[in-house]
């Protein structure tokens, strides 16, 4: 070899180890700097050191994670701190997971990639734990506040004002759950409406009427009887109940039975002197049941009397008395099972 080629070839060892050691250099003092192009949790940490890195993410993603979960329904307010959440957002592993993308490759890659303006293109998923139990407990909260039954419209006796139906509330769980979860983990909307769905009832004022196509309302205290068809008011009739003693019993009855001219069953009462536990028959004159009967409860009935002077008094045994041509009208008006109210 010549004094020029070896010159030649000494220096471009010399060039190549000086270029080797430059490489070498670049890649160790950038050993600890993310490459451009990566995010941590949606942050771009492209170019940062670690620890600069770090103090970004926990600047923008664990900070804002401490700030409480709030569920709402209206002007309810449901909180959930996130010391209870137990909320751990693991940033180290996060920056780190990124540093090693960072160094994937070799030196020579890594190097050309950083001059040359290359990018990684890497995103490291937000690492966030938190209780489990936590967060189902502050669902369960939310129900027991805000899930309400339907209320079906009822009848308020004996004026027969109707009590308006309501809707209910029931708090759709597995969703309100999930959108929990969303909301615990996500540095941007930690606001929650609570998802709820409609109940309806299943009866409506409306279909009390329906339920009720006849009704007799008997108040002892005025002596009336009303009729109401469909909840309408029919008639009133005066009427005679049972005097002191041998009161008409109260309560919410039907009409069990339905007699023309019935027999009278006598009760084995003293009352009844000689015809206790007899049976006297209808049409007769000493059978104070005239013309027809409406049984309604225990032995007890709507009957027609020829005594009207009794009407708008105590009087009976129990039954409740009309006037004849009142009992015959009213009776064809209404059939067994019909609900008779005694106030």
């Amino acid at each position: 070899m010549g004094k020029k080629s070896f010159i030649f070839v000494a220096a471009l060892l010399l060039v190549l180890i000086a270029g080797a050691v430059s490489v070498y250099a670049y890649d160790s003092s950038n050993e600890r700097r993310i490459a451009e192009g990566i995010t941590v949790a949606g942050v771009p940490v492209g170019g940062l050191e670690l620890d600069a890195a770090r103090a970004r993410v926990d600047r923008e993603v664990a900070a804002p994670l401490e700030r409480p979960v709030v569920v709402s329904h209206g002007q309810k307010r449901f909180t959930l701190l996130p010391q209870d959440a137990e909320i751990r957002t693991d940033v180290g592993g996060m920056v780190n997971e990124a540093l090693e993308a960072s160094r994937d490759g070799n030196i020579l890659s890594r190097t050309l990639r950083d001059l040359g303006g290359g990018e990684e293109s890497m995103r490291v998923d937000t690492r966030v734990s938190y209780s489990k139990p936590a967060a189902a407990e502050l669902v369960k909260r939310v129900r027991k506040s805000v899930d309400r039954p339907a209320k079906d419209a009822t009848l308020d006796f004996p004026a027969l004002t109707k009590v308006k139906e309501e809707d209910g509330v029931e708090v759709r769980n597995s969703r309100l759950r999930a959108e929990v979860d969303k909301a615990i983990t996500q540095t941007d909307d930690r606001d929650v409406a609570v998802p709820t769905k409609v109940l309806k009832p299943e009866v409506t004022r409306a279909d009390l009427a329906d339920k009720y196509p006849a009704l007799l309302v008997i108040e002892r205290g005025s002596f009336k009887l009303r009729f109401y068809r469909n909840l309408n008011l029919q008639k009133e009739y005066t009427i005679a109940v049972g005097q002191v003693g041998l009161e008409t019993p109260a309560g919410l009855y039907q009409i069990e039975n339905k007699a023309v001219d019935p027999a009278w069953s006598v009760p084995n009462s003293a009352w009844a002197g000689s015809l206790a536990g007899t049976v006297v028959p209808g049409g007769t004159p000493q059978n104070p049941l005239k013309a027809r009967w409406l049984g309604i409860y225990a032995g007890a009935g709507i009957h027609g009397t020829d005594d009207v002077a009794s009407l708008g008094t105590a009087a009976s045994h129990g039954c409740v008395r009309m006037a004849i041509p009142d009992v015959i009208e009213l009776y064809d008006q209404v059939d067994v099972q019909t609900p008779v109210y005694v106030a």
